[in-house]
């Protein structure tokens, strides 16, 4: 029972404390994209402008890490192309999880979800065509609306505390998931060009490598983050965008601790039962106390897997720093000079987000429900459902990730119209969504 019982309690616990961080993580992205728009808008703009394009070098000798074919990354690119590495890397890690023991972990879990999150990708790329049809200038970001933020979603449901079932939010965050796997294929797709194949070969060696110490020998943390680390240069190198090596390196990173649970509850019991005990007024411990209390570290350590060690240690971070970070960097709507700040691809974007999310989510959702394909999830209603549909459409991190990709520094007025469509309907969507929920959700007694 306890095999059964023990992933789904992890599972809620760490939900739990997911949906909590988002609260303060939403806030932070928010403030940073408000910051970026303040800077762009005022005499701080330079400066501004200066500070992402200033360029960046970690030089051994002759060779630098944070460069491309040649060039210093400038701090934009050192932004996007390295510190979304490890978001994308923490998003991996989580699809893992979420694989082996989460929502996805079997067909029958995972078939709703998906379904209503290939509607969810669907819907908004046939809006965005509509609006701004291939061959057209604005063509190229038809995937920006496709994504949902799975920290500002979460941010906004958790404002409605207690009232939210725990099966509205399993379910907004296992289509959310799906979106980042639908996002991750789009980028390694369609974002890749001049692909160097001797950089790629090298970087599937040390895959492979990496696959088989996983496998056979140690699962020592630093070593795989160091290899990576390679292998994001080499990615840099290839052509394929190098978030794509941080989602394949967390595929590889073991999920199983090396040190079973029963085992280790051995070890501490017998470590009490054997530890010396000295007067209760002595502070300093002696060499066997310090001895036998490093074991019990030592063995704390290989109890928990490296997968989920390594995605506990990367959320303060990714949330409270690379993420805000990013905001700042890629969130700075201009809304005077040279361009329109509204044209079809704010329109796009915007609906896309906003009705297209909406109406792909719940069309498909309803239709895998009345079809009787997949069932509906306990203490859900068809109302609670398109409050989550709205949320839905709070695209902000990887859609912004995206539009970056699709326009860059070559098309900047289509760039700032796509950021403006972001923020405009992410903003939109949150506000919907929360409103929908907030009388549609059972009132507290």
């Amino acid at each position: 029972m306890n095999k059964v019982l023990n992933p789904v309690l992890n599972y809620i616990h760490s939900l739990k404390e997911r949906v909590s961080m988002s609260i303060i993580a939403s806030a932070l992205l928010f403030l940073s994209a408000l910051l970026a728009a303040i800077m762009a808008n005022t005499s701080l703009s330079s400066f501004y402008t200066d500070f992402l394009s200033h360029p960046m070098s970690f030089q051994v000798g002759d060779f630098n890490l944070f460069s491309h074919n040649g060039h210093s990354l400038t701090v934009l690119q050192f932004i996007n192309d390295g510190l979304m590495t490890l978001f994308f890397f923490l998003v991996g890690l989580e699809i893992k999880r979420e694989l082996l023991v989460g929502e996805l972990s079997s067909f029958r879990k995972a078939l709703l979800p998906f379904i209503a999150a290939c509607g969810g990708m669907i819907l908004p790329v046939l809006i965005y065509v509509f609006i701004c049809p291939p061959g057209t200038s604005g063509g190229v970001g038809l995937a920006i609306p496709m994504a949902t933020d799975i920290a500002f979603s979460l941010g906004v449901l958790s404002l409605l505390g207690s009232r939210v079932p725990l099966s509205l939010k399993i379910f907004l965050t296992a289509f959310a998931v799906v979106d980042d796997i639908g996002g991750i294929i789009v980028i390694a797709a369609f974002y890749s060009s001049h692909v160097a194949l001797n950089y790629l070969l090298w970087a599937a060696v040390l895959f492979a490598l990496l696959h088989l110490i996983s496998k056979y020998g140690s699962t020592n943390k630093t070593f795989f983050l160091f290899i990576g680390l390679i292998i994001w240069y080499l990615f840099l190198q290839s052509g394929i965008h190098s978030t794509i090596a941080g989602v394949i390196l967390a595929f590889l990173v073991p999920a199983r601790p090396q040190l079973h649970v029963g085992k280790y509850i051995e070890s501490i019991r017998s470590t009490i039962n054997t530890f010396p005990v000295t007067h209760e007024d002595d502070i300093v411990l002696t060499n066997e106390q310090i001895a036998k209390l490093k074991s019990v570290e030592s063995a704390s350590d290989r109890v928990i897997s490296p997968l989920q060690s390594i995605e506990d240690n990367l959320h303060i971070s990714v949330n409270y720093i690379i993420l805000p970070l990013f905001a700042f960097a890629n969130a700075g709507v201009m809304f005077s000079g040279s361009g329109t700040l509204i044209g079809d691809v704010t329109l796009g974007v915007a609906l896309g987000l906003v009705l297209g999310k909406f109406l792909g989510i719940f069309s498909f959702t309803w239709l895998a429900v009345k079809l009787k394909v997949a069932s509906m999830p306990s203490s859900m209603n068809w109302k609670m459902v398109s409050g989550a549909c709205l949320l839905g459409g709070i695209g902000f991190t990887v859609s912004l990730f995206v539009a970056s990709l699709s326009f860059g520094t070559d098309s900047p007025v289509l760039l700032n119209q796509a950021k403006m469509g972001i923020l405009t309907g992410t903003a939109l969507a949150g506000f919907l969504g929360y409103l929908t929920l907030y009388y549609v959700l059972p009132k507290k007694s």
